[in-house]
Formats: C-alpha cells, structure tokens, sequence
C-alpha cells in the first residue's frame, strides 16, 4: 500500500531529521517528572501524616491542602505559579514553576493513598508505639509510616504514572520548557506532519512511562507484605 509505506516513509525522515532535539526534549520531561515527583513524596508524605494527627489544627491543614490542590486544574496551577506570582512580586523561573505546580498537585493524592495505607496498619501499632514510649511523630515515622509504604507502593505507582502523563499539559501551557509535548507543537507548526510527530512524541512518553511500571512492579514484588 503505498499510503502505509509514505507514512512509514515520514515517521523515519521526521526522526531522522530531529533526533537531537527529541532527545534533549526526552531528557527534559525525565527530569521534570523526577524533580516533580520528590517534591510529590516529601509533601505527600508530610500532609499525610497531618491528615492523621491528633492535632486538629494539622488535620484542617492537611485536609486544607488536599482538597485546594486535588480540585484545582493542574493547568490553573501552572498559570497561578508562573504569570499569577510574577504580578504578585514572587517570580519563579520556568522550572520552579513546573515542578512545584506538578509536584504539589500530585503530592496531594500521594497524601490520601499514605493515609489510606495508614489507616490498613491498624490503631493496634500506634499504641503499641505510644506505649512503649515513642513519641506520636518516632511512632508514625518509624512503626507505622514504613508498614504503610509496603502496601501503598501499588497506588503510588499508578499515581506516578499519571503524573509522567499529565507532565504534558506543561509542554503546553505558558511555561515554555521545552519537553516533549513542547517538543512536538513546534516541530509540527514547522513541517506539518502531525501523525508522525506525534507518534514519536507518544514514543517518548512511552520510554519513561514503560521503564517507571517495571520498576514500580519490582519494587512491590520486593516489599510486598507477606500475609
């Protein structure tokens, strides 16, 4: 079929063409997804344990966080982070800005899954914890905090996958990093070869998405809690 084989004819000659640039664009999105994920984990991890204070204050805190940044559009974030703190005084460069907004926005539905873990461990460990005089924070941090994380690591992953997919609405956003989904608007503005800019643009996310399962499975083969 000759249309199959210009098709096939143009995925090579757009990869040929712009494979440096689709590796720096590559790396840009692997290192957006990884900054903005350790973000994700550090205040996951934190508003996960006000969520389960006997604070009150801490809980409305977390419950604050959590519901501000689980309702609001990831792309309202990148806006109010880039152009909305610049006005206000605050400029944040374009990294600053992309990582704070995708790890913040993911952070809080890495809190809920911990929590969740949390509360499977069971109230039984904390006062035991508590009994044998461990302060509430040594008894979340070293009793019950590493039981959750065994049986959340499932979650988690998923949560990190959808946070490498949703890194794309940056590339189209204000914030000019030039990732992949970047990458691919202006290649495509340039040579008007949509499908096999974008099939290569869906390769990429792809490399980073495929490699990330593996590593979550593994990992949770290796911590899985044996009942």
């Amino acid at each position: 079929d000759q249309r199959e084989t210009a098709t096939v004819s143009d995925l090579w000659e757009v990869l040929a063409n712009n494979f440096p640039e689709f590796v720096t664009a590559w790396f840009v999105t692997l290192r957006l997804c990884l900054i903005s994920f350790a973000i994700a984990m550090g205040a996951g991890l934190l508003i996960a344990a006000f969520r389960i204070s006997p604070l009150r204050p801490l809980r409305a805190i977390g419950t604050l966080y959590v519901e501000t940044f689980r309702n609001t559009p990831l792309l309202v974030l990148l806006i109010v982070a880039f152009a909305g703190l610049r006005r206000a005084g605050i400029p944040l460069d374009q990294w600053s800005a992309a990582t704070a907004s995708l790890g913040l926005y993911t952070g809080a539905y890495i809190a809920e899954a911990v929590r969740s873990g949390v509360f499977a461990v069971g109230k039984g460990q904390i006062e035991a914890g508590l009994s044998l005089g461990l302060s509430y924070r040594r008894t979340i941090s070293k009793v019950v905090l590493p039981q959750a994380i065994r049986t959340v690591i499932p979650p988690i992953g998923n949560i990190a996958i959808a946070m490498i997919k949703n890194s794309a609405i940056i590339g189209g956003s204000i914030i000019a990093l030039t990732d992949l989904m970047k990458f691919g608007r202006n290649l495509q503005n340039a040579n008007a070869k949509t499908t096999a800019t974008f099939f290569w643009v869906a390769v990429g996310y792809l490399l980073v998405t495929i490699p990330a399962t593996y590593i979550v499975k593994a990992l949770e083969k290796r911590l899985a809690v044996r009942r």
